[in-house]
């Protein structure tokens, strides 16, 4: 079975989340939001070290409910400096307070995170044909239009970059390799 070139077959969760996630068109704010916090943790590490922290991210992060994190507090900041589960940087976890307020207020202005996300790419998975590792994109130019747009919102931690891996994840962007078997089942 073929998969895709950045894919390191030798860990199976891994493999599992490309095959089962990775990709896949999310409409779901929770789970949206789950991904936001997850890809901004990422930013300077690899996806794979933030893959690993997962549950312990749902634990520390109220099972990625943004109005239980919209309420964290400084003492809860200090709490989640001394957990192990998650990638304790204090930027990156007050980040995640300001980024969970933020995404509050976007849903309260658009009705759903889902439909102010989705509009960066007019509704419609973005396609890539892609053949090799050396032809992935680091951003394209929806996703620092996100990106900007983001941080006028008063998001942290997402810059473009990191904006364009959410869309990979969430299924904004198919970034699934030409021959990846994946590829055709989510577009």
């Amino acid at each position: 079975m073929i998969r895709c070139p950045w894919l390191d077959l030798s860990k199976p969760d891994y493999v599992r989340y490309h095959d089962e996630e990775w990709g896949v068109p999310v409409h779901d704010d929770r789970v949206l939001f789950e991904f936001l916090i997850l890809e901004s943790a990422q930013a300077g590490l690899s996806w794979y070290t933030v893959l690993r922290k997962r549950a312990g991210y749902r634990a520390a992060f109220a099972e990625f409910d943004p109005m239980a994190v919209a309420r964290f507090t400084p003492r809860d900041v200090d709490r989640l400096l001394l957990d192990p589960g998650i990638i304790r940087h204090r930027r990156k976890i007050e980040a995640t307070i300001v980024n969970a307020r933020a995404f509050l207020a976007v849903q309260a202005s658009h009705g759903s995170f889902d439909a102010y996300l989705w509009n960066f790419v007019d509704g419609q998975q973005v396609m890539h044909d892609i053949k090799s590792l050396s032809e992935y994109p680091i951003t394209i130019p929806q996703s620092e239009a996100l990106a900007k747009d983001l941080k006028q919102r008063g998001f942290a931690f997402l810059g473009a970059t990191t904006c364009y891996a959410l869309m990979q994840a969430v299924g904004m962007v198919n970034d699934h390799s030409l021959d990846c078997f994946r590829r055709h089942e989510i577009s």
